[in-house]
C-alpha cells in the first residue's frame, strides 16, 4: 500500500465494529460515503490486499506500443547508435515520422542499459552577459580542433562565426589546423552573406592581437603596439574586437562546438556505416539546417539589424 492508503485498513475495521459512521471514516479519507461503503465491501470479500488501488499492477494505458518500441530500439541500436537523446528524437520525428517524445527515448535507452552520449554536469554559477539587442552588432569567433572524422580521416580546425543576439551560425570553415586563412575566410563568408558585423567577440590568441611585451620606439612613442595582420583587416573594416578573458564569457559559440562535434560525428558515422566504401561526407553551411537555427534562437527582436550592408566597406 502506499502512504495514502495505509489509514484505510483502520478506519474500515472501526466503521465495521460500529465505532464510527461512514460519514465520518469518508470524511477522514476524503472520499464520499459510496466510495467508503465501496471499501467496506471489498475489505469483507478480500481484507486488506482490497484495500489497494485496482489499476496497481496493471499496464498503462499510454504506455508506447510494442511495435514502436521495438522499431525505435533498432533505430538506436543500428542506424542511430551514437546518437543523443535530443539528435535521436529529431531524426525519429523527422526522417521515420514515429511519434515519440525525448523522455520516451531516454526511457528506452535507460531500460536497455546504454549510457548516455554526455552526461549531465551540475550547473555553475556565473552572472551571464544579456544579448546583443540586434543581429549582427555583435559576432562570436573562434575555432575548435578535434577528430571530427574519427578515425577516418585527420584530425581538422572548424571555424566559426555565431551571431550573439540570435545564435546563429553565419559562418564555418575546415582547415588543418587553426590558421589566419580560416578565420579570414569566415569573416569574409559572413561579410558577404550578411554584412559587416559591428564588434567580434573572441579569445586572447595571438592571431588576433599582440601577447608579447616587445615595444618598438615608435610604438613607444604612439602609446599602442602595432596591430596583428588579422587586427589591421578589422580596423581597415571598422570591426571592433573584444577579448574574451575565458572559454565561458563566449559561451554561445562553445555550446555551439559541442553540438557540432555530437551531431556531426555521429552522422558521419552512420554515414560510414551505410555506406563504408565511401569517401568522409562533405560539410557545407547547408549541413546546418534551418530548424537547426531556430530552435536555439530566442524571440526574435523588433528592433533592426546591427550589421552594416554587405558589401560596404569603411576603409578609408
Amino acid at each position: 500500500m502506499s502512504r495514502k492508503e495505509v489509514p484505510r485498513a483502520g478506519l474500515v475495521k472501526a466503521a465495521l465494529a460500529g465505532k464510527i459512521t461512514n460519514r465520518e471514516g469518508a470524511r477522514a479519507l476524503r472520499l464520499s460515503v459510496r466510495q467508503f461503503k465501496r471499501l467496506k465491501a471489498r475489505f469483507r470479500r478480500e481484507g486488506a490486499r482490497g484495500l489497494g488501488h485496482r489499476r496497481r499492477g496493471q499496464p498503462s494505458p499510454r504506455r508506447v506500443p510494442v511495435a514502436l518500441r521495438a522499431q525505435v530500439v533498432t533505430l538506436m541500436t543500428t542506424t542511430y547508435a551514437g546518437f543523443n537523446d535530443v539528435h535521436l528524437t529529431e531524426k525519429l520525428q523527422q526522417v521515420h515520422a514515429l511519434p515519440v517524445s525525448r523522455a520516451t527515448v531516454r526511457r528506452i535507452r535507460r531500460a536497455l542499459g546504454r549510457p548516455p552520449q554526455r552526461p549531465r554536469r551540475a550547473p555553475q554559477h556565473r552572472s551571464r552577459r544579456p544579448r546583443a539587442p540586434a543581429m549582427g552588432q555583435l559576432a562570436q569567433l573562434d575555432a575548435s580542433p578535434f577528430a571530427w572524422l574519427e578515425d577516418r580521416g585527420p584530425t581538422a580546425a572548424l571555424h566559426g562565426l555565431i551571431d550573439d543576439a540570435t545564435s546563429i551560425p553565419l559562418a564555418l570553415w575546415f582547415r588543418p589546423t587553426e590558421d589566419l586563412h580560416g578565420y579570414t575566410t569566415v569573416l569574409g563568408q559572413t561579410c558577404r552573406q550578411y554584412g559587416v558585423p559591428v564588434t567580434l567577440y573572441g579569445d586572447r590568441l595571438s592571431l588576433f592581437r599582440r601577447n608579447d611585451q616587445y615595444w618598438t620606439l615608435a610604438e613607444e612613442l604612439r602609446g599602442q603596439q602595432d596591430p596583428t595582420h588579422f587586427g589591421r583587416m578589422l580596423r581597415d573594416l571598422g570591426i571592433g574586437f573584444i577579448a574574451a578573458q575565458s572559454p565561458q564569457a563566449k559561451g554561445r559559440i562553445e555550446r555551439l562546438w559541442g553540438t557540432l562535434q555530437d551531431r556531426l560525428v555521429s552522422v558521419n558515422s552512420a554515414c560510414a556505416r551505410s555506406r563504408p566504401s565511401s569517401r568522409p561526407t562533405r560539410f557545407s553551411r547547408s549541413s546546418c539546417p534551418p530548424s537547426f537555427s531556430a530552435s536555439r534562437a530566442p524571440p526574435r527582436s523588433p528592433r533592426p539589424r546591427g550589421a552594416r550592408p554587405r558589401g560596404i566597406s569603411t576603409a578609408s
